[in-house]
């Protein structure tokens, strides 16, 4: 198998990402076939803080460890992809090291899953989201930490600019889905031309088939999702068998990841209250387009 048998998302994925994939899958074939981590360890002759650390992405398996394991659990078929899977991760380097500098340790996590991400589902209630920003605009925003200097000011636009190449993919780009809360357009960052560059480009990327923005009227019904925040709802690609996808939550200090199925669920269902409450994606523009007009 070559490396363009790797779903496109995957093929500029980050060794975290890599490592994710091939954890989620040892753990969830392995429960598939009714066995114990003790039982996986007793076939590959290692210990259960072996298999522990494998289902937990803490270390990659030797390709051999992987081939027995495969084959234990019923999975034969998967080990070429799996193989290539395992490959791709030792060979893989985060994009974005060249802004190691400006970029939070735990923010890393989540800029290797985002890469590889196939779907992205979103509630934004302060900013428009990085994946939709404009240069302008996100400079005005990342200026409002004062702790950060002009470099890493511009460095940080640069980073979120090549964030945004995940919705420039030649084959298999990424769905993006945003629910915008009607304030998020209200909010002034940066000046007037900064603000009618933002709306113009959101009216540009709403006319894409795999980008979907919707608006939330400050008239619309009360949910349950007005007393959160933002979140992300992460979806990755169907060869990433064992993947149920995640929650991601950006907090002041930190980021905050929610993957347990029952948690996720919630999420989802929230999203969906909040896409049937939202402006539909045409009504949705035309709520843009009168905002551009109101820009002074």
């Amino acid at each position: 198998m070559t490396e363009p048998a790797l779903p496109s998302p995957l093929r500029s994925g980050s060794p975290a990402l890599f490592k994710r994939a091939i954890a989620l899958s040892l753990r969830k074939w392995r429960q598939e076939a009714g066995l114990t981590q003790k039982a996986g360890a007793q076939r590959v002759d290692r210990t259960i803080q072996h298999i522990s650390n494998l289902e937990s992405g803490g270390s990659l398996p030797a390709a051999g460890d992987l081939e027995l394991l495969l084959a234990l659990y019923g999975k034969n078929d998967r080990i070429p992809f799996m193989r290539e899977m395992l490959s791709a991760a030792k060979k893989s380097s985060n994009w974005w090291r060249q802004f190691s500098g400006v970029v939070p340790p735990w923010f890393d996590l989540f800029l290797g899953l985002e890469s590889g991400a196939a779907e992205l589902f979103s509630f934004d209630t302060v900013i428009v989201r990085g994946l939709l920003q404009t240069p302008g605009y996100a400079k005005a925003v990342i200026k409002g930490n004062p702790d950060l200097s002009p470099e890493q000011v511009d460095q940080l636009v640069e980073l979120r600019m090549d964030r945004q190449k995940i919705l420039d993919r030649d084959d298999d780009p990424v769905h993006l889905w945003t629910v915008m809360d009607e304030s998020v357009l209200l909010r002034k960052r940066g000046n007037p031309e900064v603000m009618r560059e933002q709306f113009e480009h959101l009216l540009r990327m709403s006319e894409r088939p795999r980008v979907d923005i919707q608006i939330l009227p400050l008239d619309a019904d009360a949910t349950p999702s007005q007393d959160g925040a933002t979140f992300t709802v992460m979806k990755f690609p169907p060869e990433m068998d064992g993947d149920p996808g995640l929650v991601y939550l950006e907090q002041l200090t930190g980021g905050r990841y929610i993957e347990k199925s029952d948690e996720i669920a919630e999420y989802r269902r929230a999203l969906s209250r909040l896409q049937a409450l939202a402006a539909s994606p045409r009504a949705s523009r035309g709520i843009i387009k009168r905002a551009l007009k109101e820009v002074t």
